[in-house]
């Protein structure tokens, strides 16, 4: 039981898949619009993977070390059971990007159905490459923002 709610936790994880970082200036505080914009890229790509229901290509961003303890398999049943807004999202807005001791924060909303998901994606340096370490799944209160 205690695997599979660390596997809900770092469902999520990726690596790189080829976008680099400037890891001299990954210095706590607010992103850089550079760091932001390759961010954004990066969990951009996986939730349109996921919204295509292309599983080998959303799993594809997976760390390595994710890869290594979650099958294929595994990871599409976890993501279809904890994360449907991300397959059936009909939008999605990047929010506050922030460093705290070599950890990027990014806020995103989500819209899918009438609600509107809040999610909080970890993520970290392997090498140089740019990789999700969890995402949590949160519903916020509305502030009239519309995706």
């Amino acid at each position: 039981m205690r695997r599979a709610i660390a596997l809900c936790v770092v469902v999520l994880m990726l690596t790189g898949c080829g976008q680099k970082v400037d890891v001299s200036n990954l210095a706590d505080g607010k992103c850089s619009a550079a760091q932001s914009q390759l961010v954004d890229k990066h969990i951009s790509a996986q939730i349109d993977a996921l919204g295509k229901k292309d599983w080998n290509l959303a799993f594809s961003y997976a760390s390595e070390s994710f890869q290594k303890g979650v099958t294929i398999d595994q990871f599409i049943v976890i993501i279809q059971e904890q994360y449907l807004m991300l397959i059936e999202n009909q939008g999605y807005q990047f929010e506050r990007c922030t460093i705290a001791s070599q950890m990027i924060t990014q806020e995103v909303r989500v819209k899918s159905g009438a609600e509107i998901y809040y999610l909080t994606y970890a993520l970290s340096l392997n090498g140089s490459k740019l990789g999700i370490e969890a995402a949590v799944v949160g519903m916020p209160v509305d502030t009239g923002i519309d995706i």
